[in-house]
């Protein structure tokens, strides 16, 4: 077995101490857009459900794609999560292995713009030609759980690596915390190549839970979107609440595609609840619930969702009716980082003069682990990278040291709660694992 990374971690944190100094990587397209490099590209409103992104393509010795939804609201969240990759690139120069080895960047869109969000059979198409691409040895994402689950099997048997900034369903990775197959359906193969920097909802439902209890809340009533992380995080929460004394009232699985939710806001109006807690994404219509929430008088009511409605996607869908919501996170907000997050945050805004959204610290942190198992390789070799960052042990991250466990968890536990005040989504506490 490989050893530890530690002495690539060394290496790539002493280049990274030369943030922004390197030279941008030269981008093409591979689409009919324009050619645009990260910092050239503009991302489209949120609430512009056919926007997209330029394609990224560079070419080198070894090749580290993304994975993202950059179609659809999704976007403002993913392209920073780009941004991010691309900075940790320039960061090195695009090399490793002391100058010999050459890594490009291709970024893929697994959204489309009929869906306006993740797509399935874009997922599994794109998954099929990123593993079918020998130069490819690792990947960034996916950003939805569900998406996960379609492309870890695909890139397993070639020992394709993914390192997600977002994923956050536990039966990925944890036995006994999902379906009774998994996580090993995915991994048909017997060896696992799918890891996360991000911790998981098993961690991030619990502190949901205790955290509405200690806003107040007596009475509960729980919606989910119905897809795998959604649902996956309101099981969590369900559990938790009732361990702890929260009184449920109701839940159920809500249409995505419904165009309002009065009927059912005023269902939960005559069950009194404190807190209505909402297990989905901004863009499976979660917006439209704050808004019907409001509309049939529930305005002292508090909402509560986890980290897939902390993005500036959600105000721009509920607007004025978004103010007072709160959201979980798996770590701390990018502008309230310190130490070596903090120096991330700077050279961020200085490069692209914009604010990251909060996965794109993950992004940044996945690129990284990715690139120190590359330079520890110094091969072309997927099986030799996917142990070697598999292994990472003691890995100076921008949330402070952490590892990756048995089953590709990152050992860090360290979250957040927010809440949206003056129309902006505003740092509130840092929450513990109970």
């Amino acid at each position: 077995m490989k050893a530890p990374l530690k002495r690539s971690v060394l290496t790539l944190s002493l280049l990274s101490l030369c943030v922004g100094c390197a030279g941008t990587t030269t981008t093409t397209t591979t689409t009919e857009s324009p050619a645009a490099s990260p910092e050239a590209t503009t991302a489209a409103s949120p609430a512009d459900s056919t926007a997209s992104a330029p394609t990224i393509s560079t070419d080198g010795d070894v090749i580290i794609a993304s994975s993202l939804p950059m179609t659809g609201s999704s976007l403002g969240q993913t392209q920073t999560i780009v941004n991010s990759i691309q900075l940790a690139l320039d960061e090195v120069n695009s090399t490793v292995c002391d100058g010999q080895m050459k890594v490009g960047f291709r970024t893929f869109d697994d959204a489309t713009a009929a869906a306006g969000k993740w797509d399935p059979a874009q997922v599994t198409s794109n998954s099929n030609t990123i593993a079918a691409d020998s130069k490819i040895v690792a990947v960034i994402g996916t950003f939805n759980s569900g998406a996960a689950k379609l492309a870890v099997p695909i890139f397993n048997p070639s020992n394709l690596l993914m390192v997600s900034p977002a994923n956050t369903y536990p039966g990925l990775t944890k036995p006994g915390t999902g379906e009774k197959n998994e996580p090993d359906v995915y991994y048909p193969d017997g060896k696992r190549n799918f890891a996360r920097v991000v911790p998981a909802d098993d961690l991030q439902g619990v502190i949901a839970a205790n955290w509405s209890k200690n806003l107040g809340a007596q009475k509960v009533y729980i919606l989910d979107d119905q897809e795998l992380y959604g649902k996956g995080i309101a099981d969590v929460y369900d559990k938790t609440a009732k361990e702890i004394g929260l009184e449920i009232v109701g839940r159920e699985g809500i249409n995505a595609k419904a165009s309002d939710y009065r009927a059912l806001m005023n269902k939960i109006k005559d069950l009194e609840p404190d807190l209505i807690y909402f297990g989905g994404i901004t863009q499976n219509n979660a917006g439209q619930l704050i808004k019907d929430m409001r509309n049939v008088g529930m305005t002292d009511v508090k909402f509560m969702g986890p980290d897939g409605i902390f993005e500036q996607a959600l105000i721009d869908a509920a607007g004025q009716d978004a103010e007072g919501v709160y959201a979980t996170f798996g770590g701390i907000p990018p502008k309230e980082l310190t130490g070596k997050g903090k120096e991330w945050y700077d050279a961020y805004k200085a490069k692209f003069n914009s604010e990251p959204e909060p996965y794109a610290a993950y992004g940044y942190e996945a690129a990284q682990v990715v690139l120190a198992g590359i330079n520890e390789v110094c091969e072309a070799d997927r099986d030799a990278i996917r142990q070697a960052v598999m292994e990472t042990k003691d890995f100076p991250g921008l949330l402070g040291t952490w590892s990756f466990d048995e089953n590709g968890d990152t050992t860090s536990t360290t979250m957040s709660g927010n809440v949206v005040k003056d129309g902006k989504w505003t740092f509130a506490e840092t929450l513990d694992v109970k």
